[in-house]
């Protein structure tokens, strides 16, 4: 990867904006036909009386375009984004139409003291729509290598 970010180019308050992603109602009755078989992700008219009131996508389905998102922003993290562990929200329904962007910031650095190597970062993303509404709220720890070991 080329200018990969190393444990000794994250700082505190950091921030990073991904590229986009459209989201139509073939999109999410796919995945949902595959990883997530509910009515509210499958079919607009039974959606209707359902909590969400219309044609939702899987939270999964939001999760899935936050890393694809994210893996796509660049510059990236060196060796990739290995997580260690998250909490995830979904603090409104991603809908047909949206276009969905993911903004993160660094919230903690810390070089590991038992592996030279590497070290670990607090990151949290929130993925917004078109309209600024966040959609998702990741607060992940990722397993990030040092530039120079030791």
């Amino acid at each position: 990867m080329t200018d990969a970010l190393y444990l000794e180019d994250l700082t505190v308050g950091q921030t990073f904006v991904s590229p986009t992603h459209a989201l139509d109602a073939a999109q999410i009755k796919a995945f949902a036909g595959a990883f997530d078989p509910q009515p509210f992700h499958l079919d607009e008219t039974a959606a209707k009386g359902t909590f969400f009131g219309g044609l939702a996508a899987s939270g999964w389905h939001t999760a899935a375009i936050t890393m694809k998102l994210l893996t796509a922003t660049t510059p990236g993290i060196a060796g990739g984004l290995i997580g260690a562990g998250g909490e995830i929200s979904w603090p409104q329904a991603t809908r047909p139409g949206d276009v969905l962007q993911v903004t993160s910031e660094i919230l903690e650095v810390k070089p590991s003291r038992s592996r030279p190597e590497r070290g670990m970062v607090t990151m949290r993303s929130e993925t917004r729509n078109q309209r600024g509404e966040v959609v998702q709220v990741l607060v992940s720890k990722l397993v990030v290598p040092k530039r120079h070991p030791g």
